[in-house]
């Protein structure tokens, strides 16, 4: 048989002499060439055992579960929220009625960033881009008629995150549940907010301690919650590149590890409840490749760098995203081509839990009928395609293969580079990010503009504008919402709230777990904005340096 050079010189290469190769960029979105073919001689050095193995056996290349689809789907965790909790209460109804497995739950931006809903700074902007949440007052109402014992919750908050998670926790606690049966998710996860994302309110160090907290207490309290999912998705819609979106989240993971470590708290009672959150993208192969080489990192850097010795501390478990980066809102219906497409490879990349973005995200928040269809998508890949019916089926294809190797390669030098100049924290101080994805964000955008890549219906394919349905928000909520909390600090008890927010401040103060004291500031129907300015006179609000 011919090795690949002999058949790239005497087929390959006279046949494009007849025939030449069509100009066009074959680049993946990372940056990186595939080659017209690839065979065993790619593999020279790699070792079945060593960096494939089995299903639910180190390194996880193919899956943390044996069974992986065969014995249990993917979650489908769409994500909603809007306007009122009443109105979003209502949409998750409709979403567990039309066959949704789990809820994930978006906040508008003044939750995002600590605000209340009366504060000035939310005028305009109250659940518009998600559900507005002020006390546990609002709280009881999103999950009202919802089991927190049979339905498992994803929350993407963060900087307020703590107090967030204390209010659900408050909830389940008051309908009589037991904590040590309910699941869910908080995403927790601070550095990515000052490495993307932008809703940060204090600096990275007291904003580390806050989550660190919650590895401390969630175990013990919370045994089947995940207290962070260490986020990628808001990285790769800031800009970066796959291989970057997998190096800076797993880098931000890392981090948290050895911020609990020198806590002196036991890897491996934390480190099985971490879990990720992936964005993924149009480039088919390389999305299937990049979980891939995420599980097999994760696992080799928690066993060998950190030792932890617990197999479960070992498996990197995932969320996964449809790219909203990547919906245009010209011709929005292609979306839906795009959203399969990309959900395809999440499933054949091995995520545990997936949301499909709606076709209408990039002009307002989805229709119930574009999120039904989003829905309709994942069920469609579950039960119609046979995708589901065999582990990881990609295995042992040369191009996969080589293309994780070539992934994790690139995502080590990335973390490797990290780590030399002090970690992710001294990473945010000095611009390292920041300017590595605002490259990446620019060459992509040079690309489309030039035509080297092309976005049908974006720069190629052009056709005139069609309008869709869209959702909007009534300005009425705003009222409502303040309505709402004036009621609550009317009829709480004053004096335990005082007392609450006052223990709060003291764990700034003296560095003790603020869980607890976050927890009594839920029952005591403290607002979230009470909660973030106790700590903002403690830690300071953050400002970011201007990178010249």
């Amino acid at each position: 048989m011919k090795t690949k050079n002999e058949w790239m010189q005497s087929v390959y290469q006279p046949a494009t002499q007849k025939f030449p190769e069509r100009k066009y960029n074959f680049k993946n979105l990372s940056d990186m060439e595939p080659e017209p073919i690839y065979t065993a001689d790619d593999l020279k050095n790699w070792d079945a055992e060593r960096d494939l193995g089995y299903p639910g056996e180190f390194p996880f290349t193919r899956g943390v579960q044996p069974s992986v689809y065969r014995g249990k789907l993917w979650t489908m965790r769409m994500f909603a929220g809007f306007g009122s909790a009443e109105q979003t209460n209502e949409r998750f109804h409709a979403l567990l009625k039309a066959g949704q497995t789990g809820l994930s739950t978006a906040f508008d931006l003044p939750t995002l960033m600590g605000y209340d809903s009366d504060h000035p700074f939310s005028k305009g902007e109250v659940g518009k881009c998600g559900v507005a949440v002020s006390s546990l007052a609002d709280m009881e109402i999103l999950f009202q008629g919802i089991d927190p014992e049979a339905v498992t919750t994803s929350m993407t908050i963060n900087s307020p995150a703590n107090a967030i998670w204390a209010m659900y926790i408050a909830n389940a606690q008051k309908q009589g549940k037991d904590l040590n049966r309910v699941g869910g998710t908080i995403q927790n996860d601070i550095l990515k907010e000052f490495i993307a994302q932008k809703e940060f309110i204090y600096p990275p160090a007291p904003s580390v301690k806050l989550v660190i907290d919650t590895f401390e207490w969630g175990p013990k309290i919370v045994p089947k919650w995940n207290f962070i999912s260490v986020s990628g998705y808001h990285i790769r819609e800031a800009g970066a590149t796959g291989v970057q979106e997998l190096a800076f989240t797993l880098a931000d993971g890392f981090h948290y590890v050895e911020k609990a470590l020198e806590r002196g708290l036991d890897i491996d009672e934390f480190a099985p409840r971490i879990s990720f959150f992936w964005d993924i993208h149009n480039d088919f192969f390389e999305e299937i490749a990049k979980l891939r080489a995420a599980r097999r990192i994760w696992a080799r850097q928690m066993r060998d760098r950190y030792g932890a010795k617990n197999p479960k501390s070992w498996m990197l478990r995932t969320h996964s995203q449809t790219a909203g980066v990547s919906l245009p809102a010209q011709q929005p219906l292609n979306n839906i081509a795009r959203v399969a497409i990309q959900a395809l490879a999440a499933v054949l990349g091995g995520t545990q839990s997936l949301h499909t973005d709606a076709f209408d995200e990039a002009l307002a928040l989805p229709t119930e009928e574009s999120a039904a269809i989003a829905l309709r998508t994942q069920q469609i890949i579950a039960y119609e395609t046979g995708v589901a019916g065999v582990v990881d089926p990609l295995a042992g294809s040369y191009y996969v293969e080589k293309l994780t190797d070539d992934i994790e390669a690139a995502a080590m030098g990335y973390i490797e580079q990290i780590r030399m100049m002090g970690g992710v924290e001294a990473g945010i101080d000095n611009g390292f990010f920041q300017l590595e994805m605002a490259e990446a964000a620019y060459r992509y955008q040079r690309e489309v503009e030039t035509k080297d890549r092309i976005i049908v219906g974006v720069n190629e394919f052009v056709q005139d504008a069609v309008e869709v349905p869209i959702q909007i928000i009534d300005p009425a909520v705003e009222e409502l919402q303040a309505r709402r909390l004036a009621q609550v600090k009317r009829e709480r008890d004053p004096q335990r709230a005082e007392a609450a927010l006052a223990a709060l401040r003291d764990t700034a103060v003296t560095g003790a777990n603020s869980m607890p004291a976050f927890l009594e500031c839920a029952h005591a129907y403290c607002t979230l904005g009470e909660q973030m300015d106790t700590l903002k006179a403690v830690y300071g609000i953050y400002t970011e340096p201007v990178m010249i």
